[in-house]
C-alpha cells in the first residue's frame, strides 16, 4: 500500500471517530405513547315494504287501484335523497301490439291517506320510465318525504294510484297483455358533519 493510501486511510479512521465521539455526546431524553381509535361507518339501509306492490289480473279500461307501502330506513344514517328507476316490459299476447300498454297506465303518487288523497305528481308509466330517477325524486319524494329526508329507524307510507286510462278509442290490442314493472330506490346519505 502506497504512503497516499495509507496517509487517506488514517484520516477516514480519524474522521470515523471523531463522528462517533460527536454523535454520542447528543444524547436527549425521549417518551412515546399510543393510542387506539376506532372508525365505525355508519349504514343506509333503504327497505321498501311489500317487495310487491301490486300484482293483480284482468284490469280494464278504467279501473284504479291504490296501494300503499313503506319507504322503510333500517340504518343508523339518514338518508338525504331516495331516487326511484322505473323499467317495465309488455308481454304483447297476441302479437298485436302497436302501441305501448305502458302509455296507457297513469301514475298518481297521493299524499297519505289520511290526508285526502291529495295528488304529489301525476304521470304515464311511459313517461316516468323515461325520467332520470333525480327528477322523480324532485318531483315525488322531495313532497312526501320531510325535506326530502328519510331520517335512521323512520318508515315513510307511500300512497301511489295506478289507473288503466280509458282513452275512449279502440284499446283491445292490450287484451291479454302483461306489464312487469320494476322499481328501484336508491337512497343517498346527508352531508357530513364536524364531530
Amino acid at each position: 500500500m502506497g504512503f497516499k493510501q495509507k496517509l487517506g486511510m488514517g484520516i477516514m479512521s480519524g474522521m470515523l471517530g471523531l463522528a462517533l465521539i460527536g454523535g454520542g455526546t447528543y444524547a436527549y431524553f425521549s417518551d412515546s405513547a399510543i393510542t387506539e381509535n376506532t372508525f365505525a361507518a355508519g349504514t343506509l339501509d333503504l327497505a321498501a315494504n311489500p317487495t310487491a306492490i301490486i300484482d293483480i289480473d284482468n284490469i280494464a279500461p278504467g279501473d284504479s287501484m291504490t296501494r300503499t307501502f313503506e319507504l322503510q330506513n333500517n340504518g343508523t344514517l339518514d338518508i338525504k335523497n331516495v331516487t326511484m328507476d322505473t323499467k317495465y316490459s309488455v308481454v304483447d299476447a297476441k302479437g298485436d301490439n302497436n302501441d305501448d300498454f305502458g302509455k296507457h297506465i297513469q301514475v298518481e303518487f297521493l299524499y297519505n291517506m289520511d290526508q285526502g288523497n291529495e295528488v304529489i305528481y301525476s304521470t304515464t308509466l311511459d313517461q316516468l320510465k323515461g325520467m332520470s330517477p333525480k327528477a322523480v325524486s324532485e318531483k315525488v319524494f322531495n313532497e312526501t318525504l320531510e325535506g326530502g329526508i328519510l331520517a335512521a329507524g323512520e318508515t315513510h307510507d307511500l300512497v301511489v294510484n295506478f289507473i288503466f286510462h280509458d282513452n275512449g278509442e279502440d284499446q283491445n290490442q292490450f287484451q291479454g297483455d302483461k306489464l312487469k314493472l320494476t322499481w328501484t330506490f336508491n337512497a343517498t346519505q346527508g352531508d357530513g358533519s364536524e364531530r
